[in-house]
């Protein structure tokens, strides 16, 4: 495929890559079922109350505290222990989802969704006869404490910006940084005494790492709505981060005043406690903030750990670091919790000097770094920003990485060549990111897909240019971003690394995150980088959310893994949605907003493309399709190199 930025040159995109061959994959009324050891089925939830023909089930319902049906989807993982099977299903709207064909015996239920904890329980179903009503569970969630839950409202905004308000707070979930900032500014302007903007912004510029100007609105947010424990929570680390260890002992007090069962706050407390050195106060909340924290809060135990090894318990301190450590193991704490260790043996061993435990910077916000920034001009890089997962669920990532691949290849399947109008926003940019030119441009799109022969794909993309390259802004080409998601081909898999990070969450619907990267031991033939006649292998990385009830690619995010010559940024963004063609009574999941962002010749862009009025062509249909008398001419396939 050729990829994103081609400098004064019009090409088709082609995308060539070798075969690999997979484990089975059996696709039957949307049920992907991969046998292995442990037998882990993942079915797609299109099953609904009566649709089990006569067979057995289990109907699975999601509440809150409160006893109301969750406002977003859930993930239910029911394990059957007999014959160690494993489905995972999401939720309706309604908050339910039911499992058919369910045999008798015991049955481990994990429920997770996005800002709540995981919720295990354990189901005895006892034999054939058993009645529908015992074969109904509902699953209590709790909150997260350590989530953000950025949604809410506030009636001294003016009406007609509520609907902005709304936006912005979206856009902050979904990390698009610069639309909220753009909301938030205009919005303030209108509501500066708004509690809820306050704290919006004080959360956005944490974000930005902007940590004086997130006091400030932090504060002011508590001060005109002291009982929110979020507002309050989050200003104490922030002051905690500021080395403003007394302001925030006494924040996060007032904190743990108001709710005393929120875990996070007894953590940072803790955090606060020990910077002051007064220990036995340290380790009395760091134990709370455990207690409390039903097996999400492991990384108090490095608080815990430094208390206990500052008060002469010096063992149980080891013990708790090693707590860390087994729980989580690839922490970017880990090396200093190590050291840490290695430092109160050789005291006990006399190796070193005793008294206390020598500092050894701020490990509990480590453990759980905040949001990294943005680049002082574009999005922050998938490496930079890690989107929060729900705490202990855990990722089957072949079976993540094999569904979607199956919906990739349904889509290569089923599309030969469509056509879309495609709006071109250009915008050169300087370097704090804000636009120095803005141009616009509309241009009839095609764009077809086809395996000329078995393990090799072929894209080629192309536009009505009536006077070539000249009719795009600076004289750039960027294609390839229609075929980014053929990452995930069966084909193409092979040539990168894919770990799944975790359950998240997209638009409140819940979904898979998995990393991938391209490896060091297969060339890249995913991509190449064009300056006239020379040509340069693109190795990518990036991030795709997959949604857990179907698999869909919903969003897909890319950045180099090295610059190139000229090319030292180029980070895509796209979002994909489905679109139905009518006429074939199908819906293909095609990319509707892409977002790139390059630095070229040391000039930044942003370049945003958005598709619509989709047209889908048959294979006979082909040569019908209307195309610019500028089109290049079809070349063979070849393999790259």
């Amino acid at each position: 495929m050729d990829n994103a930025v081609y400098p004064m040159r019009e090409q088709r995109s082609r995308f060539y890559h070798s075969a690999l061959t997979l484990g089975s994959i059996l696709l039957c009324h949307f049920f992907v079922s991969i046998r292995a050891h442990g037998q882990i089925e993942m079915r797609m939830n299109d099953v609904k109350p009566g649709d089990c023909e006569g067979g057995l089930s289990l109907e699975v319902t999601v509440v809150d505290e409160n006893k109301h049906r969750l406002d977003r989807q859930s993930v239910v993982k029911l394990h059957d222990q007999r014959l160690d099977l494993t489905a995972w299903q999401t939720t309706s709207n309604e908050s339910n989802t039911l499992f058919c064909n369910v045999d008798f015996g015991d049955f481990d239920i994990d429920v997770s969704a996005a800002g709540y904890l995981m919720e295990h329980k354990v189901v005895n179903v006892l034999n054939k006869f058993t009645t529908l009503q015992d074969r109904k569970v509902e699953v209590v969630l709790h909150k997260d404490p350590a989530a953000v839950e950025l949604g809410g409202s506030d009636d001294t905004v003016p009406s007609n910006l509520r609907k902005d308000l709304k936006r912005a707070a979206s856009d902050l979930k979904s990390n698009n940084l610069k639309a909220a900032q753009k909301r938030l500014d205009k919005i303030y302007q209108a509501a500066p005494s708004s509690s809820y903007v306050n704290f919006l912004m004080g959360y956005l510029s944490l974000q930005l790492k902007e940590e004086e100007k997130a006091e400030g609105y932090l504060s002011r947010s508590a001060k005109l709505d002291p009982g929110r424990v979020q507002t309050l929570t989050l200003l104490g680390r922030v002051q905690l981060q500021r080395e403003h260890y007394d302001e925030a002992q006494k924040t996060l007090e007032q904190a743990a005043t108001a709710d005393s069962e929120n875990w996070t706050t007894h953590n940072l407390l803790a955090d606060a406690y020990l910077k002051k050195k007064e220990y036995e106060k340290a380790r009395e909340q760091a134990q709370i903030a455990i207690d409390k924290g039903n097996g999400a809060a492991n990384a108090v135990q490095l608080v815990l750990g430094q208390a206990l090894a500052n008060v002469g318990r010096d063992q149980e301190g080891i013990q708790a670091f090693k707590t860390f450590l087994q729980a989580d193991p690839k922490n970017p704490a880990a090396s200093q919790v190590q050291a840490l260790i290695t430092q109160i043996e050789d005291r006990d061993s006399g190796r070193s000097a005793g008294g206390e435990l020598p500092a050894s910077g701020d490990l509990t916000l480590a453990a759980a770094p905040p949001t990294l920034p943005p680049s002082a001009w574009g999005p922050p890089g998938v490496d930079d920003v890690k989107p929060s997962v729900v705490a202990g669920v855990t990722c089957p990532t072949p079976q993540v990485v094999e569904a979607a691949g199956v919906r990739v290849k349904e889509l290569v399947d089923n599309i030969t060549r469509f056509a879309a109008v495609e709006d071109v926003v250009h915008q050169q940019l300087d370097p704090t990111g804000n636009p120095i030119t803005k141009e616009t441009r509309k241009f009839n799109y095609v764009a077809s897909i086809s395996e000329p022969r078995p393990g090799f794909l072929a894209t080629d993309e192309y536009r009505d240019l009536r006077y070539g390259i000249s009719d795009l802004p600076d004289h750039i080409q960027t294609t390839g971003f229609m075929t980014l998601a053929l990452i995930f081909h069966p084909d193409m898999q092979g040539n990168f690394e894919m770990t799944c990070e975790g359950l998240g969450d997209w638009h409140t619907r819940p979904t898979w995150l998995v990393h991938f990267r391209q490896r060091d031991d297969k060339p890249s033939r995913f991509a190449d980088y064009r300056v006239g006649s020379d040509s340069y292998p693109m190795k990518l990385k990036g991030r795709a959310w997959i949604h857990a009830n179907d698999f869909q690619i919903v969003h897909i995010e890319s950045d180099l893994a090295s610059p190139l010559p000229e090319l030292s940024v180029e980070h895509q963004s796209a979002e994909y949605g489905p679109v139905h063609f009518a006429h074939k009574s199908l819906d293909l999941w095609l990319p509707q907003n892409v977002h790139l962002f390059f630095e070229l010749r040391r000039h930044r862009y942003h370049r945003r493309h958005s598709f619509d009025h989709f047209m889908l062509f048959d294979v006979n249909a082909q040569d019908k399709v209307p195309v610019s008398k500028n089109a290049p001419p079809s070349s063979a396939p070849i393999q790259n190199p």
